[in-house]
């Protein structure tokens, strides 16, 4: 298991020995991973962890209704000379609706690959349609040693994967409306993550 240290010189520490892991506990899944010693190798981490230990996922979720842990698979892993984050989520969370203010599930379910890449000149390796980033604008430092945001980005694609204005298929508003309310475009709150990731 992962050490409970928030130094992040320990925050690598013993990750092989993960994979198998079904603990419900947010030190089982890493915040960061070493880009020195994975790059070159393969990790693999399974298990089942609460939304609520996402920190901005957890903001945003009705705290009224449990959400049961979600199912996460992921794999490190390089092919054809770029390195690849690819995971799996099954599972729901409850967020509040925009028009009753009653909890509303939405589901996180979907499979993520995510190249991540040196340079801009790994672009022509890539199929169509392959979302990616650059290594440049996530890696972060610390004592001469890369470290990849691993829980980040796994979150990142959480929140990507939410609607604007989450609500049932078919309710009614909470408040009693006079006359016509014209509806008003709103700037997505995480369109800064979409920035970050290319598209072919």
């Amino acid at each position: 298991m992962v050490s409970n240290s928030t130094d992040l010189n320990n925050q690598n520490l013993n990750q092989d020995h993960m994979t198998n892991s079904n603990a419900v506990s947010k030190n089982d899944l890493p915040q960061l991973l070493s880009l020195d010693k994975w790059a070159d190798s393969e990790f693999e981490w399974s298990g089942n962890i609460l939304a609520s230990n996402f920190e901005r996922l957890k903001v945003m979720m009705d705290d009224s209704r449990p959400s049961a842990p979600l199912i996460l698979q992921a794999h490190f892993y390089r092919r054809s000379n770029v390195l690849h984050l690819a995971f799996s989520i099954r599972g729901e969370i409850w967020l509040t609706c925009q028009r009753c203010l009653s909890p509303v599930e939405i589901d996180l379910t979907d499979d993520y690959d995510l190249a991540l890449l040196d340079d801009d000149s790994q672009i022509q390796l890539l199929d169509d349609e392959q979302d990616y980033l650059l290594l440049d604008e996530i890696v972060q430092q610390s004592s001469g040693e890369n470290l990849l945001p691993f829980k980040m980005l796994i979150e990142d694609e959480m929140l990507l994967k939410l609607p604007l204005a989450p609500k049932h298929e078919d309710c009614e508003m909470a408040v009693e409306q006079v006359g016509d309310i014209p509806e008003v475009e709103q700037e997505n709150p995480f369109a800064a993550l979409a920035a970050l990731k290319g598209k072919l």
